[in-house]
């Protein structure tokens, strides 16, 4: 979102942090790896992101827990800013096509693995239900 001067606005690693539910030891480290570097830094050297760094982080975040590695989000991230881009050839444009295919596939297993495990524990809390309610109570008149 442009400033009123139609710059883009800047954000600070804090504001970042608190938008992307992501620590800022976690965005430094992704700076410091490459995967999404601020796009400016303050005069004092600050990281400062604009909306587009916290897209990207916030599809990050999403690949996280779903155990994908630093390269394979790095890999998606490309995907994604080459069909976006409004010129690519088309050897980048089928690459990035396989990479969103490979990515989408790994999403929908682990989507489904997920499905299964939540049944699961659903299942599993029914069962602790019902016996919890069946066993007899410490304060019965049995005592």
């Amino acid at each position: 979102m442009p400033d009123q001067d139609g710059s883009e606005a800047l954000m600070h690693i804090g504001v970042v942090a608190e938008r992307t539910e992501l620590s800022i030891r976690t965005l430094r480290h992704y700076d410091e790896v490459g995967l999404v570097p601020p796009s400016a830094r303050s005069e004092g050297g600050f990281r400062l992101y604009t909306e587009a760094d916290v897209d990207r982080l916030r599809t990050i975040r999403r690949m996280k827990p779903l155990g994908f590695s630093l390269e394979e989000m790095r890999q998606l991230l490309a995907a994604i800013s080459v069909l976006r881009a409004a010129e690519r050839s088309d050897a980048d444009l089928k690459a990035a096509e396989d990479v969103l295919a490979t990515c989408g596939n790994r999403v929908r297993q682990s989507s489904e693995r997920l499905r299964r495990h939540l049944a699961y524990a659903e299942e599993l809390t029914a069962l602790l239900d019902e016996i919890s309610g069946r066993a007899p109570s410490n304060g019965g008149a049995d005592s």
